[in-house]
Parts: C-alpha cells; sequence; structure tokens
C-alpha cells in the first residue's frame, strides 16, 4: 500500500510546470529559497513546495530539501539530483532546471501514452473475468438454481472451487502480463541530462562523472543502461574534439525514444497475449461455473417432469 508521501508526489507533468517556472524566476535573479517560496504561494494544492522554501530559508542543502518534502520516489528524485549536481559543478541553475523541465515533459508524455495503451488490454481483462458470473445470471433467468446446485452439492462444490481458483489464477496471469509489458526504465536518458549539467559548470569529467555516480545512487535514479552509452559519446566528443553537452542531449533523447517505443511494443503484444488467459483460466470457469451447472439443471427439471 503506497504512504501518504507518495500518494502527495506529483506525477511528472505536474512536476515540469514547477520546475520550469522555478528556472523562470531564478533566471530573474531571485535567490533558490525565494523563489520556492513565491512558487508555493501560487500553489496553495502542495504545501511540500512552502516547506522546501523552509528548509532552505534555514540552511538546508536544497537537494536534501526537496527529497525530504518531495518524497523518495517519483520525478522528484530527479529534481534532487540534478540540483545537488548543478550546486556542486557550478552550473547555472535556471539553465539546468530548464533542461530537466524538457526531460520531465517528455517522460510525462510517455507515460500518459502508456496508459492510452493499457486502457484497452485492462479492459479486456476485466472483460474475460465477469464471463461466469454472466453464466450464471444467465442460468437464473432461464429459471435454473445453478447456485443451489453449485452449493447444494458435492460434484457442484467441487466445480465452484475448481472455477474460483481458475478466475483468481486468471487474474493474477492477467495482471502479471499487464505489469511486465508496462515495465521499463523509470527515468530513461536522465544520467545522461545530468552529466551534461555536470559538464556545463566546466569541471573536470572525472570529477562530473564521479558526481553524477554518487547523485544517481543517492537519489535512486533509475537508468540502467545510461553509463555505458555515456562512455560511447564522452570517446565520441574526445575523438571529434567536441563539446560532449550537445551530443548526450541528443543521445538522452535517443533513449527515451527507445524506450518508448519498446513499452509501445510490448503493449501491442498484450493485447494477443492476453487471450492466453483466457483460453487456459477463464473458458474452464465460464463451463465448470455456468453451463455444467446450467444443463445439470435442464437436464435434472427435464427427468423430473417425465417421471
Amino acid at each position: 500500500m503506497r504512504s501518504r508521501r507518495e500518494r502527495a508526489t506529483p506525477d511528472a507533468a505536474v512536476l515540469a510546470g514547477r520546475v520550469q517556472r522555478l528556472a523562470v524566476l531564478l533566471r530573474a535573479g531571485l535567490a533558490p529559497a525565494a523563489a520556492w517560496r513565491h512558487l508555493a504561494e501560487t500553489e496553495q494544492d502542495a504545501p511540500e513546495l512552502l516547506r522546501i522554501a523552509e528548509r532552505i530559508e534555514a540552511g538546508e542543502p536544497a537537494a536534501e530539501a526537496i527529497e525530504a518534502e518531495g518524497g523518495a520516489v517519483g520525478p522528484w528524485r530527479s529534481v534532487a539530483a540534478a540540483w545537488s549536481i548543478a550546486a556542486r559543478a557550478g552550473s547555472p541553475l535556471a539553465a539546468t532546471l530548464a533542461t530537466l523541465a524538457g526531460t520531465l515533459r517528455v517522460l510525462a508524455q510517455q507515460e500518459r501514452e502508456g496508459r492510452i495503451a493499457l486502457a484497452g488490454p485492462n479492459a479486456t481483462a476485466r472483460l474475460v473475468a465477469v464471463l461466469p458470473l454472466v453464466a450464471l445470471g444467465f442460468g437464473a433467468a432461464l429459471g435454473v438454481d445453478a447456485l443451489g446446485l453449485l452449493f447444494g452439492t458435492g460434484w457442484g462444490r467441487a466445480c465452484l472451487a475448481i472455477g474460483i481458483g481458475l478466475m483468481l489464477l486468471a487474474r493474477l496471469w492477467s495482471r502479471r502480463m499487464v505489469a511486465r509489458a508496462a515495465r521499463g526504465p523509470v527515468s530513461p536518458g536522465l544520467r545522461l541530462d545530468l552529466l551534461g549539467i555536470a559538464l556545463a559548470g566546466g569541471g573536470a569529467l572525472d570529477a562530473a562523472r564521479g558526481w553524477v555516480e554518487e547523485a544517481c545512487e543517492r537519489h535512486a535514479v533509475d537508468d540502467p543502461g545510461a553509463a555505458e552509452r555515456a562512455t560511447t559519446v564522452l570517446a565520441l566528443a574526445e575523438r571529434a574534439g567536441v563539446p560532449a553537452t550537445a551530443l548526450l542531449a541528443a543521445e538522452a533523447e535517443e533513449l527515451r525514444r527507445t524506450a518508448a517505443a519498446e513499452r509501445q511494443e510490448r503493449l501491442a503484444r498484450l493485447g494477443v497475449t492476453l487471450l492466453i488467459p483466457l483460453g487456459v483460466c477463464i473458458l474452464p470457469a465460464f463451463l465448470l461455473l455456468g453451463v455444467v451447472p446450467l444443463v445439470a439443471g435442464v437436464v435434472g427439471g427435464t427427468i423430473a417432469g417425465l417421471a
């Protein structure tokens, strides 16, 4: 069950707007604590913003204040990591937050597209799960006491137990298939963006990579495979004698596009693979809970009438 702090964490789209407004305030010359306080005063439904401002005014590092009040999960981790790296590297905070806001917008759009793609498979899973109940209702409409047969006879109780077990198995199976199809890196390309922020301050490459590693570990940034891509990009920049920041930004965007395409492909296949629990579990449960009692009731009634 999610904690109250996690439920209060904004999604990437909401946070992207707040980060963009912070960037504008900082670019206008406001101090970080003042920028947070002005933002909090305009968003009364986000009390964590005011608490962040109060912590910064009390002398606490901004990254620690952001993670302490914003929550240890979700897009707040990205803000905390980027802020900590910018502070250490001496990178402009306004430019850092503007870059991060763009990244969060892309991630939010991909998240929305994923929810839309999952709507169909989720509806299919819920629909097929009620088929056995529809069969019971159909039998009752025909005047057959299917429930009485299921609960009042030995073979009926066996059908009931097996049918319910198959329905529970189908539900668990379908939910795991949906979760597996929706799974993927939470923040693809973010590590490359963070490295670009660190290098924008003019620091040495080894120091910048160390700051990024420390920030990603401390703030639990999930971006598997990005470290190897960063090594490749940095080697290319060194050979070509060009700044690495633009190459890192392009590579981060490519990682996000790749992650989104792979997720869409998995979700497209999900509509077909969800038919497996339908055939293996739901249809047998439909027969056991609906068809068998219905047929038994009709046959029993016919025999009784003939007798």
